[in-house]
């Protein structure tokens, strides 16, 4: 049995809800607002199905369908510009070439653009319907998680954030020991979207994740 057969159905407004209210620093009784995100949730994910809007569902969301993980604040999604503009209701406040960042009501949803490659690639090969409490719902499977996170950490580390760093690599490496996927092809693909020094520096990441699968193998 694998560890998504022993997961509960993920109710996405519950987890974004209990994020919010349970973050560090703002520990309160649950609001009238923090309580209203849960319908808004549902709501935008009526929208995106209604309008029959192409999209995937990644990040901390898409993982608790795989591995117990971490809260999220925010929704992440794989979409193309052209599906981005059939969301009026989304308000993008910042965009680049890769990303954009919006809200729909107090919902925070991060974009990642089509226009990447990688991230075009993952929507077309990478991607599964999966149930949720909301709906079934387009998402990424273990294999495109793992991709688009291991894509991310060059950049994480240029950037400095430690934090992010060590969420990031400890998702690729709860992925590997719970599903156990083939890692030399997911190389060989991340190389035709990363350069040289940023490849080889993944292939290091992936190797101390690997020792420390590993080490822990032995030890049980």
């Amino acid at each position: 049995m694998s560890s998504a057969d022993t997961l509960t159905r993920v109710h996405i407004g519950e987890v974004v809800r209990n994020a919010i209210v349970f973050k560090p620093g703002n520990l309160q009784e649950p609001s009238a607002n923090s309580d209203r995100l849960i319908e808004t949730v549902a709501r935008f994910f009526s929208l995106l199905r209604e309008r029959q809007i192409e999209y995937v569902l990644v990040g901390g969301i898409a993982l608790l369908q795989y591995i117990e993980g971490r809260n999220t604040e925010d929704i992440d999604l794989i979409m193309a510009v052209s599906s981005l503009e059939q969301m009026p209701e989304l308000l993008v406040e910042s965009r680049d070439e890769d990303f954009a960042r919006g809200k729909f009501s107090d919902l925070k949803v991060d974009v990642l653009l089509t226009s990447n490659a990688l991230f075009d690639q993952v929507r077309k090969r990478y991607a599964t319907t999966q149930r949720f409490v909301e709906q079934d719902i387009p998402c990424a499977t273990v294999k495109g998680l793992i991709l688009l996170k291991l894509y991310a950490l060059p950049s994480l580390y240029r950037q400095g954030n430690f934090t992010r760093v060590g969420l990031y690599e400890n998702d690729v490496a709860t992925l590997l020991h719970a599903y156990n996927p083939p890692v030399d092809p997911l190389l060989d693909e991340l190389s035709l979207y990363l350069s040289e020094s940023d490849a080889g520096q993944v292939k290091q990441i992936l190797g101390e994740i690997r020792q420390r699968i590993s080490r822990f193998e032995e030890r049980r």
